[in-house]
């Protein structure tokens, strides 16, 4: 499978088989200028309703777009959508957020959107295995460096890939990646901003993947 960063929390998942799914496709605006999102996809995912990541109009073709709690069988993905807070008081300060996990080529994808709280042992155990780990890193209005890598730490995953953090192209939150990967190990920049895994290409100690950042 692909993955593809398109800049803040949006990505595109592309099995071996051809399908692509989306994630949490942004809307331009001043504050986040990366470029713009023009893709199809067969499948978008929602984690919650604000235009840095629920932004459809520039998405070809007729995309099912998933949101909230769901568990459903699409071109032979499994995805599973579970509930969670954009922030640490279970929501009453920035909404709901909804947590993705997607079973694609054998893999296990976790996209935690604009989760805003450490994750308790409950969400852990229907999160489940993780495998790559799309996580929020910058702070503001999401979990920081301190709470994402306690996430981590309670997910496990083989490869974890920091997204939703501060660059000059989005100015608005507090800590770069620089700032999150500083201090620690295995931590591998590809220069590009799509990489292509297998389950074969699982590492044997957890590893922290770099993408470039678009634009």
């Amino acid at each position: 499978m692909k993955i593809k960063w398109f800049g803040h929390s949006c990505f595109l998942l592309t099995s071996a088989a051809g399908v692509k799914l989306l994630m949490d496709p942004f809307k331009p605006e001043s504050y986040l200028s990366y470029p713009r999102v023009l893709t199809d996809a067969a499948i978008v995912t929602v984690s919650h309703e604000h235009n840095d990541h629920n932004y459809l109009d520039d998405i070809a073709g007729k995309p099912e777009v998933l949101r909230g709690s769901i568990d459903k069988k699409i071109n032979g993905i499994n995805i599973r959508g579970l509930s969670a807070f954009h922030d640490d008081v279970r929501g009453k300060e920035r909404g709901v957020n909804t947590i993705f996990c997607v079973n694609m080529d054998d893999i296990n994808i976790c996209h935690l959107g604009d989760l805003g709280h450490v994750l308790s042992a409950a969400e852990i155990s229907l999160i489940g295995k993780v495998d790559v780990l799309l996580v929020p890193v910058g702070g503001v209005f999401t979990i920081g460096i301190d709470e994402a890598t306690e996430v981590i730490g309670a997910l496990k995953p083989h490869l974890t890939i920091p997204m939703h953090y501060k660059t000059e192209k989005c100015q608005f939150l507090q800590w770069s990646c620089d700032d999150f990967v500083k201090g620690k190990k295995k931590v591998r920049e590809t220069g590009s901003g799509e990489i292509e895994i297998s389950r074969a290409d699982m590492p044997a100690e957890p590893e922290i993947i770099v993408l470039k950042c678009p634009g």
